[in-house]
């Protein structure tokens, strides 16, 4: 006699919802098929990028590219048929469809051969990109103008003797009509669907490069993308949650970095209060040491007018941040961050400041708005030119959308496919324990504070004005920051004060958080993935905020390849420290693979002379596919044991790295062979 099952209330709620999707045996049998033929599909390839710091230009082009995922599937189709010239410009065509046709159409003799051929191939490609899907999820994803033509191309195949005519004869047409540019386009928009199934941003898309709102116009349109916020995602976020410290931040470090293009005509907000302030109040101030860093050719078109009043600019916001950072600190002594107080330490008549008992010359002491007696307050001028700010990044629509993309498309932490990814590290102190914090009088360490911190930063911005719990949001992102060992800052001390006063460079120092020593170890590896519910060898640590040091031969890869640093390296301002572009990730069914991006000026005009664009620290195009050296101009890469499904655990073959130490020597990777 079968046993009777007794079921709990919350059961009984799941099972009518289901109830209602699948109301027959039949239908339930039919997605009970469907998904278990789904989880045996090898698993879509993913995507990691991170730190592009609103360098449009090169993020465009991975995205375009696919880190090389493109490019390898033309290797593979094709290497032994096409010539390389043809390859090259077939897989530029792929990523810039509509700028390659116009660059070729005047150079091709019989443009409707061209297409014939053309289409042909990109069929094959897609056929190729595609075939890890379902039918039905590719069609979901064909353009809708060419939904039709499209199914039939890449499932009817020309090889088929009873349908070649009809295989051909749509080609025909497409052509004759004058249609082929845009098929070719929805093609290629296709390829570039199916070859990543998911990217992931390991943080950090603003500052520093000209326009990270291009980067996230980029991502609303990406169909399937989530993010890890970094420290400076998180500065403009909070920013855009109406907080006036990070307003003023953002401002501060825009005009720093001559950055202002994204802030003004990205988002359409004003500066104009700031500099009628700065120019009324610092008109005599000397402000050499808020000089705007200008590189190459862009310091060439500033005039001296321009340089002196964005350096009055700078000054002025910079002690508003100053006097908002002092307020943020005495307001929350559980931050630990008593020592940052640094305005009501500074001694005017022997320009000094005295910082940890240490006492440091200053170069500057001339802040007309500063009352020794009160240094942390604003003055009227002060708090309207700050008010008027943040009215601005509050009222800014582009801001307030993309900012409501970050939040609801991000978070502090993901795990995804056995994977733990993060921006920027896992507090511990140096005997490898999490570091605890006190938070509205609980300790909290590991998951708990980066779930903690994850939910205090949706509070900053989905709160309603003016409340306390919004209020207390808006700070913690400030801690987030810039605070003593933020998961996403990961350092001691944020030292703007001083790099800004004080010239000897010694004091500049931000000491990391042990977490970047002690990441070396697998053990402490195995421990933070261990705290996230991840065990095993198939889980590894995803990372980025740090630039790997490639020029002085450190490795992406640490604790034996159970974390990997992947910091993008995008920006121009970090390259001659890394020495490198930095690095993107590819996992797919069968690898893990990390090729450096390409540092071209414009990676667009590169590509249309129809080569890979040039990797960092090589004079060669290299190839972005598996290689079996690891250098910081190609990649490495780890093969499994089996082909991983989307339903199946994850293993990898064991690998071995060994370096040798001479310097230039390649760091050459043994691996067995694919299951």
């Amino acid at each position: 006699m079968a046993k009777h099952r007794t079921y709990t209330e919350n059961d009984l709620r799941y099972l009518k919802m289901l109830a209602r999707m699948f109301p027959t045996v039949r239908a339930a049998a039919t997605e009970i098929i469907n998904l278990n033929a789904i989880m045996n599909l090898p698993k879509g390839c993913e995507h990691f990028i991170s730190d592009v710091h609103g360098e449009h230009e090169a993020f465009l082009h991975i995205l375009n590219s696919c880190s090389g995922v493109i490019r390898e599937r033309l290797d593979e189709l094709f290497a032994n048929a096409v010539s390389r010239d043809e390859l090259n410009q077939l897989a530029t065509l792929i990523y810039y469809p509509k700028e390659k046709l116009e660059q070729i159409k005047p150079q091709i003799k019989d443009m409707e051969e061209w297409y014939r051929i053309t289409i042909h191939r990109l069929i094959q490609v897609a056929r190729a990109t595609s075939e890890r899907y379902t039918r039905s999820k590719v069609r979901k994803a064909l353009p809708p103008d060419f939904a039709y033509i499209l199914d039939e191309l890449l499932y009817t195949h020309g090889e088929d003797l009873d349908k070649r005519d009809y295989f051909e004869n749509i080609i025909s047409t497409i052509i004759a009509i004058g249609q082929a540019p845009d098929l070719i386009a929805a093609i290629c928009a296709l390829i570039k669907w199916a070859a990543v199934d998911r990217l992931h941003l390991v943080g950090d898309i603003f500052d520093r490069g000209p326009r990270a709102d291009i980067i996230c116009d980029s991502l609303l349109q990406h169909h399937s993308v989530d993010i890890q916020w970094g420290n400076h995602d998180i500065l403009w976020m909070g920013a855009a949650s109406g907080s006036r410290t990070l307003v003023a931040t953002v401002v501060s470090n825009s005009i720093h970095y001559n950055n202002l293009e994204v802030v003004e005509t990205g988002y359409g907000i004003s500066l104009r209060p700031l500099s009628v302030f700065a120019n009324e109040v610092y008109k005599n101030t000397d402000v050499s040491r808020f000089a705007v860093k200008l590189m190459g050719e862009e310091a060439l078109g500033v005039s001296e007018k321009d340089k002196l009043l964005s350096a009055r600019m700078h000054k002025a916001i910079t002690v508003i941040l100053f006097k908002l950072e002092g307020q943020k600190i005495l307001r929350h002594p559980e931050y630990g961050m008593e020592d940052r107080l640094l305005l009501d330490k500074i001694d005017y008549e022997n320009r000094c400041v005295t910082i940890n008992g240490v006492t440091w010359p200053l170069e500057d002491v001339d802040f007309p708005t500063v009352d020794p007696k009160d240094p942390y307050a604003l003055t009227p001028e002060e708090s309207s030119v700050i008010d008027q700010l943040t009215s601005s990044f509050l009222n800014s629509e582009k801001l307030q959308r993309h900012i409501r993309f970050l939040y609801s498309k991000g978070s502090i932490y993901k795990i995804f496919n056995g994977n733990l990814l993060f921006h920027g590290c896992i507090p511990m102190d140096k005997e490898g324990n999490f570091l605890t914090f006190n938070l509205d009088g609980v300790d909290r360490s590991g998951k708990d504070f980066l779930d903690y911190a994850d939910a205090a930063a949706r509070r900053a911005y989905y709160y309603k004005m003016g409340t306390p719990e919004r209020e207390l949001g808006m700070d913690f992102l400030w801690f987030l920051w810039a605070g003593r060992n933020s998961p996403i800052f990961g350092k001691d001390r944020m030292t703007t004060f001083e790099r800004r006063l004080i010239k000897d460079e010694s004091s500049w120092s931000e000491p990391k958080n042990p977490y970047y020593t002690l990441y070396e170890q697998p053990e402490i590896c195995d421990k933070i993935l261990k705290e996230f519910g991840l065990e095993g060898p198939h889980c590894h640590v995803i990372n980025g905020h740090v630039p790997v040091k490639a020029k002085k031969g450190e490795s992406p890869l640490k604790a034996g390849g159970k974390l990997i640093v992947i910091d993008g390296g995008f920006c121009k301002a970090y390259q001659s420290t890394s020495g490198i572009a930095g690095y993107t990730l590819i996992y797919t069914s069968y690898s893990f693979r990390i090729p450096p991006p390409p540092t071209c000026s414009s990676c667009w005009r590169a590509a249309r002379r129809s080569r890979r664009p040039t990797r960092a620290g090589s004079s060669k195009n290299r190839s972005t596919i598996c290689s079996s050296f690891w250098t910081p101009s190609t990649t490495a890469w780890w093969p499994r044991t089996t082909r991983a499904s989307r339903g199946g655990r994850f293993c990898f073959a064991a690998f071995s790295l060994w370096r040798k130490r001479k310097s230039g020597a390649k760091r050459e990777i043994r691996e067995g062979k694919q299951g």
